[in-house]
C-alpha cells in the first residue's frame, strides 16, 4: 500500500506526481472544488467546439450540390458510376456522401459535387 498523506486516497503515485530530482508533486492532489472541475470542463468543451469550427470552416460545404436517390441496389451502382464518370472526382470532388439500406431492400444514397470543375 502507498502513502496516503500526500493527498492520493489510493496511494499509487506515478511517473506524474515526480518533479525532477524525485520530489514528489503536492500540487496535484490538491482538492478541486465543483466550481474549478466545472471550469476546466468548459474550457475543454470550448476548445473542441473552436477545433471543429475550424475544421467545418476548412471544408467547403455551401457550394456542393447534392442528389439524394433510392434504387434498388443495382440501380443505385450504376447511378452512382454514372455521376462519376460525368462528374469526375478530382475536378468535382465528387462523393458519395451518405447511404443506407432501406427495409425493402432499396439503396438510400446523397450524391455530392462541385457545381463547376474550376
Amino acid at each position: 500500500m502507498g502513502d496516503t498523506s500526500l493527498g492520493n486516497p489510493g496511494g499509487d503515485l506515478d511517473k506524474a506526481d515526480f518533479e525532477a530530482g524525485g520530489a514528489v508533486r503536492e500540487d496535484r492532489h490538491r482538492e478541486q472544488s465543483p466550481g474549478d472541475l466545472a471550469r476546466r470542463l468548459k474550457g475543454r468543451s470550448q476548445a473542441r467546439a473552436r477545433t471543429n469550427a475550424q475544421r467545418a470552416a476548412s471544408e467547403p460545404t455551401g457550394s456542393f450540390i447534392r442528389q439524394t436517390y433510392a434504387l434498388p441496389r443495382q440501380e443505385a451502382r450504376e447511378r452512382a458510376r454514372d455521376w462519376f464518370g460525368r462528374y469526375p472526382k478530382a475536378a468535382y470532388m465528387t462523393k458519395v456522401e451518405s447511404w443506407r439500406e432501406l427495409e425493402d431492400g432499396r439503396i438510400e444514397f446523397t450524391m455530392r459535387r462541385l457545381p463547376t470543375a474550376d
